[in-house]
This record gives structure tokens, sequence and C-alpha cells, in this order.
């Protein structure tokens, strides 16, 4: 019979599988739109806020977020998370609409590395021998895709450097996933309902186009979408994360760049030629040696807490 543990652990990894997957296919998605990437941006917002509100109404804690907004640390740290949550989402949509998806790809690969930089940066953490060298090994793969192609490959960087620093001030934040998803929100909302206020005065509003006779009703329908889509990710990762082990969400998060990839090689042939791809070999490599350096840093510390375990029960007797 199978335990509860074990059921709990298939259920979180494929409640993360299902997030990740859902991340991975979002260019399908944003393929489908006809808006420009700064409208898709402010209905993103705007059915986000809803869409959670519910969510939280719903689940009856939306008074601890509004008891939240009473402190000025809380709110500044969540403005400055929003403008990087922001600028995340318009880089990626913007590269989906100008066929940079395998560009935007590498973005997600290198995030994780990017995360531990910030930790050494901003939250004084320290790297072990192993970290180390998987950055340098990734520096390697980015400095190779800049001297062939003759620039910085910003768009992955910048998605990289927006999530990873997003990821950081998340952590150290005092709000809930969702309380802390929801506030951003709320500090876009202005901005997001404004935009799309003036479009909609000007008579260039997709979303409310679509909603006027003679329209196109299917694009207004995937606009209010951006909601239920960019939040169920979330709610999966968040439900599934908490049942399985740092390690293997580790692991399971490279699904989405690495589906994205093949959505922007095999479906839309953007390209990849050979020396693209010994960049974007490195960078995996480091990836590589980051996952078994993690891996091996886990198991010793869990062979340490073992012996100190039975360490212990011997002092005990």
């Amino acid at each position: 019979m199978t335990s509860s543990a074990d059921r709990d652990r298939r259920t979180g990894i494929s409640l993360s599988v299902a997030a990740y997957l859902a991340w991975g296919a979002f260019p399908l998605y944003f393929k489908a739109l006809t808006a420009t990437p700064l409208e898709v941006l402010a209905n993103r917002v705007v059915w986000s806020a809803l869409f959670l509100a519910l969510v939280l109404a719903a689940r009856g804690r939306m008074r601890r977020l509004w008891a939240s907004v009473s402190s000025r640390r809380v709110v500044l740290g969540s403005a400055l998370s929003a403008g990087l949550l922001a600028l995340n989402w318009f880089v990626y949509i913007w590269a989906v609409a100008q066929r940079r998806v395998v560009d935007a790809s590498l973005g997600y690969f290198i995030t994780p590395l990017f995360s531990v930089l910030v930790g050494v940066l901003l939250l004084g953490e320290s790297l072990r021998a192993g970290q180390r060298l998987a950055i340098a090994t990734a520096a390697a793969g980015v400095a190779w895709l800049t001297f062939h192609f003759g620039q910085l490959p910003w768009v992955g960087l910048a998605l990289a450097v927006t999530f990873g620093s997003y990821g950081a001030l998340r952590k150290t934040g005092a709000l809930g996933a969702l309380e802390g998803l929801m506030l951003e929100q709320v500090i876009m909302l202005p901005l997001a309902a404004g935009f799309l206020a003036w479009l909609a005065w000007r008579g260039e509003s997709t979303l409310f186009g679509g909603l006027s006779f003679g329209g196109a009703p299917a694009q207004s329908a995937l606009l209010a979408l951006s909601g239920p889509l960019s939040s169920i990710p979330l709610l999966l990762f968040a439900a599934g994360a908490r049942r399985i082990p740092l390690s293997l969400v580790g692991v399971l998060q490279y699904i989405s760049p690495s589906l994205q990839l093949l959505l922007g090689v095999l479906v839309w042939h953007e390209p990849f030629t050979p020396a693209r791809l010994l960049g974007y070999a490195l960078i995996w490599l480091a990836l590589l040696i980051y996952s078994l350096e993690g891996a091996w840093t886990a198991r010793l510390r869990r062979r340490e807490a073992r012996k100190d375990e039975l360490s212990l029960g011997a002092t005990g007797r």
C-alpha cells in the first residue's frame, strides 16, 4: 500500500510539472494575441488582479492583505517587486511577438544561477566551489554568445536579472505568494487600467474593440484569460513546491525554458546555429554542475544530520 508521504510526493511532482508545462507553453498563448505588448501587459495586470481578488476572497484571506497595506515597508517593497515583475512580463511578451522565443528561453535557463549571485550580493550568502564553477561556466557561455553575435544576449539577461531580483525580493518579503502577487497587481492596477481606458477612448483598444459589433470577440476573450493563465500556474507551483524537496523543484524548473526552446526552434523555426548551440551547451553544462553540486551537498547534509541524531540517541541512553 502506498504511504501518505509517497502520495504527497507524487501529487507535488504532478502539480509542479503542470505549472512548469503551463509556463513553458506561454508562447503559444502570446503568439495568438494581436494586441501590442504594452496592451497585453496592461490586460494581464487588470485580469490577474481581478482573478486573484476572487481567489483570496474565496479563501477568506483579503483581510490579511489589507492589513499589510498599513506597513510602509511592505508597500515600498511590493512597489519595487511590482516594477521588476512588470518589466519581466513586458520583455517576455515583446520577445515572443518579435520571434525571439529562443532568446527568452535563455533567460530562464540562467535565472537559477543569477539567483545564486543575488543571494551573494544582496543576502550575504557564500558561494561553494561547485557554485563558483557553475557560474563561471555560464559566464563563458554568455561571453561566447556576445562574441559571436557582437552584442550581449540582452533579452535573456534582462529576463534573468528581473526575475532573479524579483525572486530575491519575494523571498525576503513579509507576504505570502498569493497576497504578495495581489498587492503587486493592485499597485500596478491604476496605470494598467488607465492605459486601457486611454486606448478605448482613442478607439485603439483590442479588448473593447472585440466587444463591439463587428470586432474580434476571440481576442477579447483571450485577453481576459490572461488573468487566470497568469495566476493558475502560480497556484499549482505553490501547492506542489510544498510537497517536494527544493532540490527536485530545482530540476523540474528547467521544463519551462526547454519547452520554450523547442517551440522556438521546431514550431517557429527561429535560428539556432551551431555557434549558438555551443553557447547554450556551456550554459547547460553550468546548470548540470549546479544541479549535481546541489544534490551532493544536500546528501552530505542529510548524512551529517543522521549522524547527529545517532549521536544524540546514544548520549540519551
